[in-house]
This record gives structure tokens, sequence and C-alpha cells, in this order.
């Protein structure tokens, strides 16, 4: 065979990836004018750190995102950073910000404690968690008056007085949760939080869009009938993601690591396919009928930035003041 006709009588998946792309009206245009994005920070623990976090912030504002999520350490260790970066963004930037909380190792009233400190600080919106026992703790970590699960944390948010004032999201996992029994059990656990009163679902990056599908379809069948929004992590160091998704259940495939991973040396051409394969596989879930992106940011801007363009959302010049210092 020449190689003319291998060119053009491409496999059954090139023939597919080829007939998805002719539908696109990329790039002639943005792809669709609905797509809401919203982005998640971490609290930084350097003065270079918070530098960078400054710059992360000044760059990705001007997406306009639905909201901006602060991390919080397992068992509370970056809670006083959590809520000392949440001030410094509510004071210089007008996104809305959402709070991360976990529950684990703390008491139901310490817990309550922090949603106080929310609450003054002007944020309504809390992504709650159960979180990470810390190593050998008793009782898997749980306090003995805390709340066992995030289902349960959720319902205390609920309960108190002012619970309707708060937007609650929480966490599903495409894969099934790493410490779940089942994948049946993981969504009657995510209904569980659902039934307690989330807004919304936030799920765990993942790079396999059929997982997501059939996480999707299976919430549906469930009677989850809440948003659903994916979380995106684009790739700006392929070993240390390849160490975080160890921790965390998420598969990298195959293709992604011939791809990738011998760009760890040449970072600036790893940034160009790195926001080339996230656009993609947004767009992919755009056909799924999915509308809003939620991105793992890593405190670096410029990937994520990339696939907000490439996928028709636009920056906006925004007036921002962000300390150098933040968190």
């Amino acid at each position: 065979m020449s190689r003319e006709r291998e060119v053009h009588q491409p496999g059954v998946l090139g023939l597919a990836a080829a007939e998805r792309l002719a539908r696109r009206p990329w790039p002639a245009r943005p792809i669709r004018p609905d797509i809401e994005v919203s982005f998640e920070f971490f609290p930084p623990s350097t003065e270079a750190g918070g530098q960078s976090l400054g710059e992360c912030v000044r760059e990705l504002a001007a997406f306009a995102p639905s909201f901006a999520s602060v991390t919080y350490g397992a068992g509370g260790s970056t809670q006083l950073k959590t809520l000392a970066t949440l001030a410094v963004l509510r004071e210089s930037t007008e996104l809305g910000l959402a709070g991360h909380l976990t529950c684990v190792a703390k008491s139901a009233g310490e817990v309550q404690q922090v949603v106080d400190a929310y609450l003054s600080g002007g944020v309504r919106r809390i992504v709650a968690l159960r979180g990470d026992a810390p190593e050998g703790g008793p009782n898997g970590g749980v306090a003995p008056d805390g709340y066992a699960t995030a289902a349960e944390l959720v319902r205390g948010i609920r309960s108190r007085p002012d619970g309707d004032a708060f937007d609650i999201s929480v966490a599903g996992y495409p894969e099934t949760h790493p410490k779940a029994q089942s994948a049946d059990a993981d969504i009657e656990s995510l209904k569980e939080k659902v039934d307690a009163g989330a807004d919304r679902i936030l799920t765990q990056y993942f790079f396999d869009n059929d997982d997501f599908r059939r996480f999707f379809e299976r919430c549906r069948a469930a009677g989850i009938n809440i948003p659903i929004i994916p979380g995106i992590m684009p790739v700006t160091n392929f070993a240390r993601l390849q160490r975080f998704s160890a921790r965390c259940g998420a598969t990298i495939p195959s293709w992604m690591e011939e791809l990738l991973g011998p760009l760890d040396d040449d970072p600036a051409v790893q940034r160009l396919v790195a926001a080339t394969v996230a656009a993609e596989q947004c767009r992919d879930l755009l056909e799924f009928g999915i509308r809003q992106f939620h991105f793992y940011t890593m405190n670096k801007p410029e990937l994520t930035a990339a696939t907000c363009r490439i996928l028709g959302v636009r920056p906006a010049p925004v007036a921002l003041d962000v300390r150098e210092d933040v968190g």
C-alpha cells in the first residue's frame, strides 16, 4: 500500500476522530457561546507561592469564572491559610469564592466554627468533603462528636439556622472513590450527599471521557439530578501527575504517558501539547452536553487560560489589586 493510501484511509478510530472534528465549528468561531468555567486554587505556603497565586488569580479572573475555590488540607492542616487566602481574594477581587471544608479529625463544633468564619468573611460557597484521615489516627480519623461522612457534613451545614444561605458543592468520582467498597456503593454515598442538601457535584479529574459518561448516566439513573461538573486537570508536569494520580486513584491512559511523559524535560512544548489535550477533552464533553468545567489550576494559570481560549471563553479586562503576598 502506498503512503498516500495510508494517509487517506485511516483506521476506525481515525475516522471517528475525523468525523468528530468535521462536525465542529472550530476554528472559525467559538464552539459554544454558553460555556461556564470555575477554578480551584490552593493556599500558598511560601512567599514565592503567594506571588505565584497572585499572578494566577490576576490572569484567570479575566475569564469571569462562576466561582473560584480554595482548598483545605487534610485534618484542617491549612485551615488558617485557607481563611487568609479567601480574605485576601475577597478584598482584592470580585470573584465568587468557595472555601473547601473537611470534617475528618474535627469535632462538629470545630467544623461549625470554620463555617462561621466563612460566613463572617462573606464566603457562602462551600466545597464539603470528608477529607483524608491522618495516618494512624484513632477511629478512622473521626472525632467522637464529629461528622463521619461528607453527607453528615452537608447535613450539619444545612441544619444551621442560616443553612439555606450556603451554596454547597460535593465531590464525585468518575472512576469510583479508591476507598469505596464498590462502584454501586460509591454512587449510593454520593446520593446521600445530594439528599443531604448538596447543590452540585465537582468531579475528581479524569482523562477518559467514557468514565465520566458512564458515571453521569449512573448518577442520573440513581435519581441524582443536580449539576455534575467535570474536573479538568491540565498537565503541568507529567511526573508529578503520576505521583498524585497514584494516591487519588485517577487512571492515566497509556497514550498520555507516551505523548506527555517524554516532554517533562521540554516544558515549553509540553505546555502546548497539554493545553491541546485538555481542550480536546472538553470539546468531547461539550458534545455530550456538558457546559460547565472546573479546572484544577495547580496555581499555574497558563494551561487553564490557554484551554479556555481554545474553547472560546475569552478574557475581559478586570480591575484587580491582588496583593503579592496572597495567603
